[in-house]
């Protein structure tokens, strides 16, 4: 096995077809060995075990509403409240270099199509480049930073180069001491948000990282917010990136796009709204709808109606009641009216009882920098929201969990999904802590007592809200969540996977899970492993793989959930194969790359085990593998060199158990006979011949339970049998076709076994 050390994470990074050879991150011995002896507890034994016990339950019950959100995530569209894109659940297009590996040509040319480089920024970035072979662009969010490191590595390389997009997260202390740079490339950070660990870049480690660079000829382009600045190692590398003038850039689209002409009214108009825009994305995209739909088209994206719609309603001053009710929905959107009410009332209890303390709160500033509150809290009316939020809410049936037809519930959702993010920036920008801190408060609760359908909007809310406050969401929320009960830390790893879903954040949300998985606590670790599924380990691959491979290397119960972890990433990759095939290859080549008989191994063989029985998101209990074996065909030498690991090892029951489940599963589809001929001769290459004949014995013993004992299932076990023994294809017919008394699974059918 080969695998290519990535100078971005020092994790592998394999080629198309070869194995991962995951590094062991530093401190990854600590916690309890498998089989250690444990310490006399005298009395104080049997309540520890009870414990254990209860925290496994506890965090059962986590993963189980982890997988009912994928389960709603992976089948349902979220639109992304940015106008530039949209999420489809994990399997989401993120933009070029979002996540780290290879930047297609195609997806840089798709970026730079109408691209207008920002002077005199743009050159001054390019000379230092040029010198240096290191540049960071620095400034606000949204001003074309991202487009523009591309652009200047092809000034530089040209555009056939290839670009390979790093982590955000200590990628650049990992690759200021690599020496596996490769010559002639890109590389971009994007996102930067700094190095986690104790040993960050220094001034001579960037230096050394910029001559290397210069003396392979490949150069780097790094991305970071106004406060790297400030950083004194990179200090003299940043260039403060602008927006190109807007105007300029909307003549250059319409120069590039089918146009019919404008009358100099409308002109005059669009060209006035193009000059107040700040956002290069919104200028492009106003002139392609203008090419594509005319003027009104054009300067409905312009105008930002909904933007204009909520700033009114604000304007007006609305009473308390009704900007409770508001800021309720704001975080609880969706949810049966009723719910809504009876938590609109508890917000506002929180905020009665915040005027009548008269206090700041411990650990705020004094004074409250925002429009008072003030004023009675009045009942909730439902005829009130025809009046409260007109043009902003509206009313939908919605079936809920487990109900069916006909028993959908009334629900309060907003008019468009953009509305919801501009709400909460409203209430960020014009409120202070009389607001803010009995809604804290009041969120905690939620995030404490809510049932899931409850805290799954909580945490949309929150990672909305994080895009206009991300340290007080960190300090205030999510920071307590993490360390807090089941309920609590459920909620803060979906914000965080709620957070992915803008470019700017998903580097912000893996920073915090770093930061929760070194020396943070048990608790914190258990919170990382849940946030590192879903949308973020989707993003984040390699390095989510790394980071739970660190942890199945802690005390057990960190262990546990870093493996429950692993089998969530494999189900919601099912209908990914690339990521699929990377999970099984990561497990696989952990196995290989540890001694026989070591702990590392060990805990390997735990984790591939579950992979193995692992069963669909859906209800049905379908094995993850039977659907591998039916529509990812490079899936088949993983899991058969999985379950021949598996099969050596103490785990050789529960192996053999899985397999039946996938015969039983496949048993009816003719296509995957191929498949589980080749799974079959996979396994007999890893075996021995006593340990094949072992196994022909445990799989006839396991038939003959009524759950596998269904017509078909030993058909198909007969090829998986036959493959192993045969050594030309005439001969795996023989082994096939009629069973004699010599072949233990003839007599497991037959009911007898030798």
């Amino acid at each position: 096995m080969t695998d290519v050390p990535d100078p971005a994470g020092g994790a592998a990074v394999p080629p198309a077809g070869e194995d991962v050879a995951p590094p062991v991150p530093e401190g990854a011995g600590g916690g309890e060995p498998e089989g250690a002896l444990r310490p006399d507890l005298g009395g104080d034994a049997g309540a520890e075990r009870r414990r254990e016990q209860d925290e496994r339950e506890e965090d059962e019950r986590g993963y189980d509403d982890l997988r009912r959100v994928q389960q709603l995530v992976n089948n349902n569209f979220y639109g992304v409240v940015e106008a530039s894109g949209a999420a489809f659940g994990f399997g989401a297009a993120s933009a070029p270099g979002l996540a780290p590996g290879i930047i297609e040509s195609a997806d840089t040319d798709r970026v730079l199509r109408f691209y207008v480089p920002p002077q005199p920024c743009f050159d001054e970035a390019l000379g230092t480049l040029r010198e240096n072979a290191l540049v960071v662009l620095t400034g606000q969010d949204n001003c074309g930073r991202g487009a523009g490191s591309l652009a200047l590595l092809r000034s530089i390389l040209g555009e056939q180069a290839v670009v390979r997009s790093l982590s955000p997260a200590n990628a650049l202390a990992e690759l200021a001491a690599s020496r596996d740079l490769r010559s002639g490339q890109g590389y971009v950070i994007l996102d930067y948000v700094g190095e986690l660990r104790p040993d960050a870049v220094q001034t001579y480690e960037i230096g050394r990282l910029s001559e290397e660079l210069g003396r392979k000829g490949s150069y780097l382009v790094i991305t970071a917010g106004d406060t790297v600045r400030r950083r004194l190692a990179l200090r003299d590398h940043c260039v403060p990136w602008q927006v190109p003038d807007p105007e300029e850039l909307f003549d250059h689209c319409r120069a590039e796009l089918p146009h019919a002409g404008l009358a100099p009214d409308a002109e005059r108009e669009l060209l006035e709204r193009v000059g107040e825009q700040r956002r290069p994305a919104v200028v492009v995209e106003a002139a392609v709808a203008l090419s594509r739909g005319g003027v009104e088209a054009a300067l409905d994206i312009l105008r930002d109606r909904h933007r204009e719609q909520v700033q009114e309603w604000f304007r007006r001053r609305p009473a308390v009641d009704d900007l409770l009710a508001l800021a309720a929905l704001a975080f609880l959107e969706g949810i049966p009216e009723r719910t809504l009410e009876r938590e609109c009332a508890a917000l506002a209890a929180h905020v009665r009882n915040w005027e009548q303390s008269g206090e700041t709160p411990a650990g705020e500033p004094d004074g409250s920098a925002g429009a008072p509150l003030g004023g009675r809290v009045a009942e909730q009316s439902r005829a009130r929201w025809r009046e409260r939020a007109v043009g902003l809410v509206t009313t939908e049936f919605r079936l809920g969990p487990g109900r069916g037809a006909g028993r959908g519930e009334r629900c309060l959702v907003f008019t468009s999904p953009r509305i919801r993010e501009l709400v909460i920036a409203e209430l960020h920008d014009l409120y202070g802590y009389d607001l803010w801190y009995p809604l804290r408060q009041w969120l905690g609760d939620l995030a404490l007592r809510g049932d899931l359908d409850t805290r799954t909007e909580v945490a949309r809310g929150v990672a909305l809200l994080a895009r206009y406050a991300l340290v007080e969401v960190d300090e205030n929320l999510l920071t307590v969540w993490s360390d807090g009960v089941t309920s609590q830390r459920v909620t803060a790893a979906l914000t965080l996977q709620f957070m992915c879903d803008v470019e700017h954040l998903a580097p912000q949300a893996l920073s915090t899970v770093v930061g929760w998985v070194d020396n943070r606590g048990a608790m914190r670790a258990v919170t990382a492993a849940m946030a590192l599924t879903g949308r973020l380990g989707s993003l984040y691959r390699l390095q989510a793989l790394n980071w739970l491979w660190f942890l199945t290397n802690r005390g057990e119960r960190v262990a546990f959930s870093a493996r429950r972890s692993l089998v969530l990433l494999l189900q919601t990759a099912e209908a990914d194969p690339e990521r699929a095939l990377l999970i099984l290859r990561y497990v696989r080549t952990v196995i290989a790359k540890s001694a026989p008989g070591s702990r590392e191994r060990a805990i390997a063989l735990k984790a591939a085990v579950q992979l193995l029985e692992a069963t669909r998101l859906e209800e049905s209990a379908e094995p993850v593998t039977a659907a591998l074996l039916r529509t990812v065909p490079d899936s088949v030498r993983h899991l058969g060199s999985l379950w021949a690991d598996v099969l050596h090892s103490s785990n050789r029951s529960r192996a053999v158990a899985a397999l039946c489940r996938t015969l039983v599963q496949l048993r009816d589809d003719p296509s995957v006979t191929a498949a589980v001929r080749e799974l079959g001769e996979t396994m007999r290459k890893a075996m021995t011949a006593p340990q094949w004949a072992a196994l022909g014995r445990h799989l006839s013993i396991a038939l003959q339970h009524p759950d596998y004992a269904i017509p078909g299932t030993h058909r198909l076990a007969q090829v998986l049998i036959g493959s192993l023994r045969s050594r030309t294809p005439g001969e795996s017919r023989r082994a096939i076709a009629p069973r004699t008394s010599t072949d233990p699974l003839s007599s497991a059918q037959g009911g007898r076994s030798k």
